[in-house]
């Protein structure tokens, strides 16, 4: 019977069983994309990655990211995570990882026990046009006057960003059936509907995610998202650089802590997003 090492972490957090928790497997070049996406609905993660060689020596792994129901491009906790992983085994950073969204390059900033990874989201900014607010706002079970303006944003993986206030963003809560109407009315929504909602307070961002599309109804922690956010903020202002403290996951018992930045390049607007990781389990799954 075949066996597959793994691994699993809470990411953002010095907490146990806090953060958003990542199941990684290891040396996984044999395994089939069938076989992987059953094993991410068997973990039922918001997101586990399989690592295997890379198809450009210069680069660390291939990672292929799986939530409970399809593959996505790029996502931030699963990248913070296998650099933790990977320093854990003894790797020397930077590491280069290989995804669809292009190359993620994961810096190892402090040493065990509460070792923090950050990581370049693989793209610039991209604003989107973003559904009106009679559509997003029921998604969060809000009203349209409750809501900001959605903003489509992505650096790798496309975010709806919407502003409310922390009394809203508290009330919030998942309605599944207004995602799929989402969907309905915006095609090029359909694959995977990322809602952030956010109350801001200078730099200090409190955050809620929303993905039931891709099977997870509401998630602790979202680095694309978290990415995606700055790098738009920072576009609607005259800054060249901008740093956020994102917290999310409080009202599912996984608080998360997000280091955010974003910076004007000659390429366009990139971020960054950082946080500490903490071991849970490691073993062998046998397939």
């Amino acid at each position: 019977m075949p066996r597959l090492r793994f691994r699993t972490i809470d990411v953002f957090t010095e907490a146990r069983f806090g953060g958003n928790p990542l199941g990684i497997f290891f040396d996984a070049d044999e395994l089939d994309a069938a076989t992987m996406q059953a094993m991410a609905r068997e973990l039922n993660m918001s997101e586990i990655v399989f690592l295997s060689r890379p198809s450009d020596q210069a680069n660390t792994a291939r990672v292929r990211i799986f939530t409970p129901e399809l593959e996505i491009d790029f996502a931030g906790h699963p990248n913070v995570g296998v650099g933790w992983a990977l320093a854990e085994d003894g790797m020397q950073p930077p590491y280069r990882l290989e995804q669809p969204a292009g190359v993620v390059t994961v810096e190892v900033e402090d040493a065990p026990p509460t070792r923090r990874c950050r990581i370049a989201a693989p793209k610039p900014l991209h604003v989107g046009v973003a559904p009106d607010r009679a559509l997003v706002a029921p998604c969060a079970s809000l009203q349209p006057d409750e809501i900001g303006t959605p903003r489509l944003a992505s650096v790798g993986l496309a975010t709806l960003c919407v502003e409310v206030s922390p009394d809203a963003l508290d009330r919030a809560s998942c309605d599944p059936a207004a995602f799929e109407h989402l969907a309905e009315q915006r095609q090029d929504l359909a694959h995977i509907c990322l809602l952030m909602l956010y109350a801001r307070n200078g730099n200090r961002i409190d955050a809620r995610m929303f993905a039931p599309l891709s099977g997870t109804i509401e998630d602790p922690a979202t680095g694309s998202a978290a990415t995606a956010l700055a790098a738009l903020l920072l576009a609607e202002s005259q800054d060249d650089q901008l740093s956020l403290e994102v917290t999310q996951g409080v009202k599912m018992g996984r608080p998360s802590q997000m280091q955010v930045e974003a910076r004007r390049t000659p390429d366009g607007i990139r971020a960054w997003v950082g946080g500490a990781c903490v071991p849970i389990l490691s073993g062998e799954a046998l397939l």
